[in-house]
């Protein structure tokens, strides 16, 4: 995208979500894509782990709150905190989510035009793969600070309360979230009992006018990973590029 002067807009993204050493999840699958898109990507790693969590061993850190704090203080101090775009995925515990909301609000004290995704990796299919206590801190406090989210029909549902089982049930999630002051909803995935395929809706809400846009996606008899976070940063990249504008996202 160019500005008014004709000049490539400069972005700097802030991406935090965990790292494996092998495999593509997290900040693996986002941070390169990213690049490639033409975006400055600085990472901070929620977990460093040796694998994704899918095998039967697994072995690596948790990055503390206390020393997220200690990193983005470093980056304060040196005054590389011009970010245009944060991206937040998986984050681990609660203590560490808060933190980081906090620095996504001292972020937009700085810039008040910084665009903030957030992935609300909580969970899928029913099943919680993070600690119970990370959902009102997603809820309350980092959804409202958001610009874009992303979560897929389970995260979607313990967000707002609301069981999605029909479209109008996806139009009342989507206006809950708009509600929290969140222009843009992307459900990634919803399958609904009448359909046999998997769905992706949005809801972006630009300059007083509503955008909706619906995806049918086959369903693929097999298990992936890092796809969502792919995602995320795929969409980050075009909302950058289009200047958020959601149906053209669609057409690309």
């Amino acid at each position: 995208m160019e500005n008014q002067n004709g000049l490539e807009t400069h972005f700097r993204v802030l991406s935090v979500q965990s790292h494996v050493v092998s495999g593509y999840v997290g900040n693996k699958s986002a941070c390169f894509p990213l690049q490639l898109l033409g975006l400055e990507v600085d990472f901070i790693n929620s977990v460093q782990l040796s694998n994704h969590t899918g095998y039967k061993v697994i072995k690596g850190q948790i990055l503390k709150s206390e020393e997220l704090h200690d990193l983005y203080e470093g980056l304060k101090a040196n005054e590389l905190l011009n970010y245009t775009h944060v991206l937040t995925g998986y984050v681990g515990n609660e203590t560490f989510l808060t933190k980081l909301t906090e620095i996504i609000h001292d972020l937009k004290q700085i810039n008040p035009d910084t665009f903030v995704v957030c992935d609300p990796v909580m969970g899928d299919n029913g099943v919680m793969y993070v600690p119970p206590e990370v959902l009102p801190i997603y809820r309350d406090k980092l959804i409202p600070l958001s610009d874009l989210i992303t979560p897929n029909q389970y995260e979607a549902e313990l967000l707002t309360g609301i069981k999605i089982k029909s479209r109008e049930d996806i139009a009342s999630v989507m206006e809950a979230f708009h509600q929290k002051g969140v222009k843009t909803v992307i459900l990634s995935s919803v399958e609904l009992e009448t359909s046999e395929e998997l769905h992706l809706f949005g809801s972006s809400i630009l300059k007083n006018s509503k955008s909706l846009v619906s995806m049918d996606i086959p369903k693929f008899p097999a298990s992936f990973t890092g796809t969502g976070d792919l995602f995320s940063a795929l969409l980050l990249a075009w909302m950058a590029k289009t200047d958020g504008d959601l149906k053209e996202k669609g057409n690309l």
